[in-house]
């Protein structure tokens, strides 16, 4: 199939594989750091017991589409993962930090023998989370802004850390009220009410202040007659933001029914948020500077790329569906015999 490719369209089809990586982590990964960051929200062992195992069997294998996404960069835009990971390089040890510090503090909890210990990683899987969350929205800020610098970059990344880790706090609520029930679903529930509002106003101020920081994405956003299409991104959000804040408000509902929809509707939040993005930087890969074919490899080393990625990508997505239907259904009690 690969020789088949056209050469033009290689960077293209790569670009869009990074994209889809990217954007399964985001939403993977995003719910579990979110139950990490609501971990310290709970003060009973059981209730903790119970958000850890809600996220047991997913997290670890979450963090498979970081990999493959950053991985795709290096090999298939290596000039472009040379600026990003440069400008980038102090959040980017951050998040390894901290992404270790919460795979050691799983670990070590499952070996803890009394509540004192369990206490203690359980705070450190809080640390971890936020510490990822938090880089990966500075890293975010600092990518809308094309790598500025001054304080109004620097405070702009702040606002975007902070905005995504309310966004994964808010999917991390929802996959809570998914895989939970009792008093813990309940608390989930409130935490979701309170996390959408500041949701929304973060997804408002990132997505108001990336036409201002380019004639070019302004042009794109706002040309006729285009924006009426494109008017359906901002309308499409406002409406499910507002659909999901009168759902949380009469949820839980008798049986438990719809308990699944507050997650998929913050999925869909995501997606959005997410195809906003990729509109105005598309085709750059590094903003303003680097389009994906002056930063792609050569064809020939495209296409033997794209046969392995051909073979990985269906593994990671099946292996991902697979564990989905194997640990389905609510949280059980939590045990490591």
């Amino acid at each position: 199939m690969t020789p088949f490719v056209p050469a033009e369209w290689l960077p293209v089809i790569f670009a869009g594989l990074m994209a889809a990586a990217i954007l399964a982590y985001v939403v993977l990964d995003g719910f579990d750091l979110g139950v990490g960051i609501l971990l310290e929200t709970r003060a009973a062992e059981p209730d903790r017991d119970r958000m850890i195992a809600a996220i047991g069997p997913f997290w670890d294998a979450n963090e498979t589409w970081l990999v493959l996404g950053v991985g795709l960069l290096l090999v298939a835009f290596p000039v472009a993962h040379g600026i990003i990971l440069t400008a980038l390089y102090l959040p980017v040890a951050v998040m390894l930090v901290a992404l270790t510090l919460r795979g050691v503090a799983f670990e070590f909890r499952a070996k803890a023998t009394d509540e004192h210990g369990k206490r203690r990683w359980d705070r450190w899987f809080f640390v971890g989370s936020l510490g990822a969350a938090l880089a990966q929205g500075w890293m975010l800020g600092r990518y809308v802004l094309g790598f500025a610098e001054g304080w109004a970059a620097m405070g702009f990344a702040a606002m975007a850390a902070i905005g995504l880790a309310i966004a994964y706090a808010f999917i991390g609520a929802c996959w809570m009220i998914w895989r939970c029930e009792g008093e813990l679903q309940r608390h989930a529930i409130l935490w979701a009410r309170r996390a959408i509002w500041p949701l929304g106003l973060g997804i408002l101020l990132v997505s108001a202040v990336t036409p201002l920081v380019s004639e070019r994405i302004a042009t794109r956003w706002f040309e006729m007659p285009v924006v009426f299409v494109l008017a359906l991104l901002p309308a499409a959000t406002a409406a499910l933001l507002l659909g999901l804040a009168q759902l949380l408000r009469h949820m839980p509902l008798p049986n438990d029914v719809l308990r699944r929809l507050p997650f998929w509707g913050a999925v869909g939040l995501f997606l959005l948020f997410f195809a906003g993005l990729a509109w105005s930087f598309f085709p750059y890969v590094v903003p303003e500077r680097l389009t994906i074919w002056d930063a792609a490899s050569a064809p020939e080393s495209l296409s033997i790329i794209l046969a392995g990625a051909a073979f990985v990508l269906p593994v990671i997505l099946a292996y991902t569906v697979f564990a989905w239907r194997i640990f389905g259904g609510k949280a059980q009690a939590l045990s490591y015999d």
